[in-house]
């Protein structure tokens, strides 16, 4: 017997290329002449202009197909269109996802935060332009989502595919996918210190000095990258001349407080519609489904088509008109003022539900459109009610503006974010102080019903979100089947002891897993246990493994299909026990240890305090 056995893995890792080429010689050229932080520096302009391109197709590519369906097919044909476009966008979609990449494409955001928690900032190639296509087709032919999201997940995918071949570190890694989410973020709206607040505030980074250069770097060309392109048009060309009243204060702290309630409707419509959904396990009846109540929608409020630019853009104008347009519920005509107020008030809501229907169809997309949309309408519906009803003279583009606002310090749980974007994207310096408070109300308010956001929720409840906490995020980097050990010898109930002498004699280890020919677990066996008898000869047909082996607790017993290693760590504390079984449905895999646990997580931690 040895002390220190010989470890085997049940996992392996991939060769390592045994060719070196030009390129090989560059980074070796590059190690010795470029110090770490001056080349993470330089690959940061690199990403910038790389994600600002991104944001740029993605813009161009759903503007372009939008264009030719809405004004030239659908303006000629009829608008019954409406509820055809979405369906088809959605399916092209799908079956570009299952049949020529066949692979699943994250929905923004989540996807990126899952990349830094669970595969060390590792991004497969596809990112790279999977999120670029299927959301060309979702939100070109009308899914009711924005292109924030995947921008986002395209500008990581990039930045984690550029440190993939550079053979970065996991620190590296991860402030090269922030430094890209925060080019792809400030291209979009042209605001680059959003773009920068948006990462730190959402992605939860924790950043040196040195490093937040880096996001800055990227932030700044992205933008200048978009500029080139685009113009210097801003996606919502409003300028605001305002001043603080204090008469208004008390309206500002209650928009904040309704968009803090929006923020839980939000959440719990999305939550409580995708549970429905998933239980639809055939894509295509989800298609079906949840695409034709979609384009039922689409047909009857127009407004809600695609990502909602053009009625956000009127809402900041004060200018509800976007109602009218295509609706055959309420014509040009119609002053009936409570009509107006109940339609705006139903186009909020109902923006939800076709922003989840879009999701649960099959289409890729993000949330910050929407939400931006529905603070939008939230704030221009506040400020024209309260002057019609309470005789005030509130200036509705102001409040149309704070209610985006405070949908995102809400759904989003950006107080900062929100603060920034719209101060940024309009110009309105002077507005601070009204932002400031209604994305502190919001947040405050949600906060009080809801701990995680819209991004985080559900990556939270399967124990796979990054923190702040180094020592939980290390433990939710470790994969438990990656640790898995399978040099343990395993018997069965029915051996007897003079059946385990020979594998005991053989075996390196000091326990013995008890299974069956169906790898059904049942207990093990300790070699401690059998000292007193595995030397009596006279009982090795009488003794039974059934007789000696240990029935183990639940707290000593990992199920990879719902335990993580950091529910592994906290039952090797519970068990004082050295390797604990692994099994999934009850199915034994192999033994997980302490002290290999314990290295990993040294290993991790080391890499994740590691500076530029």
């Amino acid at each position: 017997m040895t002390s220190h056995p010989q470890i085997n893995f049940c996992t392996f890792a991939p060769e390592m290329s045994k060719h070196k080429n030009i390129f090989t010689r560059f980074l070796v050229w590059r190690m010795k002449n470029i110090s770490n932080k001056n080349f993470i520096l330089i690959l940061s302009l690199i990403i910038g202009v790389l994600a600002g391109i991104a944001a740029v197709l993605i813009k161009n590519s759903v503007h372009y197909i939008r264009t030719l369906l809405t004004e030239h097919i659908a303006g000629e044909v009829g608008n019954f269109l409406y509820f055809l476009f979405p369906i088809v966008g959605i399916g092209l979609a799908v079956l570009f996802m299952n049949f020529i990449i066949k692979k699943k494409v994250g929905h923004g955001i989540p996807s990126v935060l899952y990349a830094i928690a669970k595969k060390g900032g590792k991004m497969e190639a596809h990112n790279l332009f999977s999120s670029i296509i299927t959301t060309t087709f979702t939100v070109g032919f009308g899914g009711s989502v924005g292109l924030e999201g995947p921008t986002v997940a395209t500008g990581a995918g990039i930045g984690s595919n550029v440190a993939r071949v550079f053979h970065l570190n996991y620190k590296e890694t991860v402030l090269l996918l922030g430094a890209a989410s925060t080019a792809a973020m400030a291209a979009i709206f042209k605001a680059p210190i959003t773009g920068v607040v948006y990462v730190l505030e959402i992605f939860m980074l924790d950043l040196t000095m040195s490093s937040l250069i880096a996001l800055l770097l990227a932030s700044s060309t992205a933008v200048l990258t978009s500029i080139f392109f685009l113009g210097k048009d801003v996606v919502y060309p409003v300028v605001i001349d305002y001043s603080l009243s204090f008469g208004e204060v008390p309206f500002f702290i209650l928009i904040g407080i309704l968009g803090g309630l929006f923020g839980l409707y939000y959440f719990k419509m999305y939550s409580g519609l995708s549970r429905i959904f998933d239980k639809i396990k055939s894509w295509g009846w989800r298609l079906i489904i949840a695409g034709s109540i979609l384009g039922i929608m689409l047909f009857l409020f127009p407004s809600l088509y695609g990502e909602g630019y053009g009625p956000i853009n009127m809402a900041l104008n004060g200018d509800f008109s976007f109602i009218y347009n295509d609706s055959i519920l309420i014509g040009a005509n119609d002053t009936n003022f409570l009509l107006i107020i109940g339609i705006l008030l139903l186009t909020i809501f109902l923006k939800v539900i076709t922003m989840t229907l879009t999701f649960k169809a099959g289409g890729i997309g993000g949330v910050f459109a929407p939400t931006l949309f529905v603070g939008a309408v939230l704030g221009l519906t506040f400020g024209i009610a309260a002057n019609h009803f309470l005789g005030t003279d509130l200036p509705v583009p102001v409040f149309a503006l704070v209610g985006m606002a405070a949908t995102i310090s809400s759904v989003l749980h950006g107080p900062l974010t929100a603060i920034f974007l719209i101060a940024e994207i309009t110009s309105g310096y002077g507005l601070f102080i009204p932002l400031m408070i209604v994305a502190a109300f919001s947040y405050f308010t949600i906060q009080l019903f809801e701990k995680y956001s819209i991004y985080t929720y559900q990556l939270a409840r399967k124990g796979e979100l990054m923190t702040r906490n180094k020592d939980q995020t290390a433990l939710k980097m470790l994969d438990i089947k990656n640790h898995l050990e399978c040099n343990f010898i395993s018997t069965s109930m029915d051996e007897t002891l003079g059946d385990l002498i020979p594998k005991i004699e053989k075996s390196t280890r000091n326990l013995f897993p008890v299974i069956d020919a169906d790898k059904n677990f049942y207990g093990v066996v300790h070699l401690d246990d059998l000292r007193e008898i595995m030397f009596k000869s006279e009982l090795y047909n009488k003794v039974k493994v059934e007789d000696i082996m240990i029935v183990l607790k639940e707290n000593s017993i990992v199920d990879i299909s719902k335990d993580s290693m950091e529910d592994a760590v906290n039952k090797f504390v519970a068990s004082k026990n050295y390797n604990l079984p692994v099994v999934k449905d009850g199915k034994y895999l192999g033994f997980v240890s302490r002290a290999n646990t314990l290295t990993s997580y040294r290993k991790t931690i080391h890499g994740m305090m590691q500076e530029q």
